[in-house]
């Protein structure tokens, strides 16, 4: 009893930190897992908003690692904002949560890719399944906007 009380409060300790649910899809009458959409917006560059759909699964102790992303720019850009990212090529971690009590998180990354200034998002999980890591990937060209320099 005692176990399961701790898994439970682990459990709860783990669960989803997003911004915002903006969609709650269930797979079916006899399934208990849902697809779950976040919003997630830039803390650097609140001009640019993800959404992130992935699968949950409620009675279970780790989450399916399948996820998607799609990223747009929903704001203004500014080449100030660009100053204050992590511009080497492994990014910077801009969102993560937990997806199983057994240390597996899906993360989303920010990488700048100065050669064709644009940002790309990548979605992925740290736990490899059947074989693979599974991951996704957006991007947010800056043409257009007053971070782009010509």
């Amino acid at each position: 009893m005692k176990n399961v009380f701790l898994i439970g409060l682990l459990a709860g300790l783990l669960s989803a930190c997003s911004d915002k649910e903006v969609g709650d899809v269930s797979l079916g009458l006899f399934t208990t897992k849902d697809i779950k959409i976040s919003s997630l917006q830039d803390p650097l560059v609140p001009g640019v908003t993800c959404h992130v759909a992935s699968i949950e699964a409620d009675l279970s102790l780790s989450d399916p690692s399948d996820s998607s992303i799609a990223c747009r720019q929903t704001g203004e850009i500014t080449s100030e904002m660009l100053t204050n990212i992590d511009k080497s090529k492994s990014g910077d971690v801009v969102f993560k949560q937990s997806k199983s009590i057994f240390f597996k998180t899906m993360k989303v990354r920010r990488i700048y890719d100065a050669e064709t200034q644009t940002l790309l998002y990548l979605s992925y999980t740290t736990k490899e399944t059947d074989g693979s890591f599974k991951h996704s990937l957006s991007t947010v060209p800056l043409w257009g906007t007053a971070a782009y320099v010509e």
